[in-house]
C-alpha cells in the first residue's frame, strides 16, 4: 500500500483543476497550496500552467518569513519578492513561489485548513466582474451550495494582487469567523476570481465545483427574471442538520 505524500496530493489537485473542459484556469492562472506541517506548505511556482504543471512546478516555503511579511505593509516590491525567495525551504530548488503567497500561508494558518485552490473560473469570473458580484456572494440559490459552499462567501473588493490583496482578504475572513464562528469555504474576489478552502484536495474540488455550478444556475436565474434566494433561516436549517452535516463529511474524501 502505498502513502500519498503531500507534493502527490498538490500535484493531483492542481492538474485536475487545471483540465481545460473545466473553464477554471487557463495558462498561468491560478494557485495551489497544501500545508506539509506546522512550519512549512507547499505552493504553485509562480508562471507554471495548471493544466500541465510536474511535480517540478511546485515550492516548498516556510509559514514565518511569509507571515512576517503582513507587519511590513510599506516595504517596496523588491524587498517582498526576496522575502517571498529567502522563505523556501530549499534555497537551490528551482522557481519562487506565487505572489500570491501571502494569502496562501494566512489562510492556511489562520483558518487551519489543510489545502487552498485558487482560480479564475469563467461561469464565476462572469458574475464578479458585474455589479452583482456582492449579492452573489451573499446569498445561497438552493441547498447543496449552502451544505458544500457555507452558509455564504467572504467577498474581498478588487485590490491589487500580492500583500494588498493578501491583508484585505485576512481582514475579510476575520470579519466572517468573527460573526459565523468558523472558517469560511469560499472567498469571493472581485474581478479576479474564487478561493477554495478545504481540508483534502477533494473537498476544495468539490468546493469549486459547486461554485461554478452556483454561478452558471445564478446567471442563468438573472437571465430569465430576477434569482429567488433561500431564506436565512432555511439556510441556517441545512447547513446545520445532523444529516447534512454528516454527508458534508463524506465529500472530503
Amino acid at each position: 500500500m502505498t502513502t500519498s505524500t503531500p507534493l502527490d496530493q498538490i500535484f493531483n489537485l492542481t492538474r485536475t483543476l487545471g483540465q481545460p473542459q473545466n473553464e477554471y484556469v487557463i495558462i498561468g492562472e491560478g494557485n495551489t497550496s497544501y500545508r506539509i506541517d506546522q512550519d512549512t506548505f507547499l505552493i504553485k511556482a509562480s508562471g507554471q500552467g495548471m493544466s500541465a504543471i510536474d511535480v517540478n512546478g511546485f515550492v516548498a516555503v516556510r509559514f514565518d518569513p511569509i507571515l512576517a511579511l503582513f507587519d511590513r505593509q510599506e516595504a517596496d516590491r523588491a524587498t517582498l519578492q526576496q522575502a517571498m525567495i529567502d522563505a523556501k525551504v530549499d534555497a537551490s530548488a528551482p522557481g519562487r513561489p506565487s505572489v500570491e503567497v501571502t494569502f496562501h500561508a494566512m489562510l492556511l494558518h489562520g483558518c487551519d485548513v489543510k489545502c487552498i485552490a485558487h482560480t479564475h473560473p469563467v461561469a464565476v469570473n462572469g458574475i464578479l466582474c458585474s455589479t452583482r458580484a456582492r449579492q452573489f456572494a451573499d446569498n445561497r440559490l438552493f441547498p447543496d451550495e449552502a451544505v458544500l459552499c457555507g452558509p455564504r462567501s467572504v467577498f474581498v473588493p478588487y485590490v491589487d494582487p500580492g500583500l494588498p490583496l493578501a491583508v484585505a482578504i485576512r481582514d475579510e475572513v476575520r470579519r466572517y469567523m468573527d460573526e459565523m464562528g468558523e472558517a469560511p469555504k469560499v472567498i469571493l474576489l472581485q474581478n479576479h476570481g474564487l478561493i477554495a478552502l478545504g481540508q483534502t484536495p477533494t473537498e476544495a474540488l468539490n468546493i469549486t465545483a459547486m461554485a461554478v455550478k452556483a454561478a452558471k444556475i445564478f446567471t442563468g436565474a438573472c437571465a430569465v427574471g430576477e434569482p429567488v434566494f433561500m431564506s436565512p433561516e432555511d439556510i441556517k436549517h441545512i447547513y446545520f442538520r445532523p444529516d447534512e452535516i454528516y454527508r458534508r463529511k463524506m465529500f472530503v474524501g
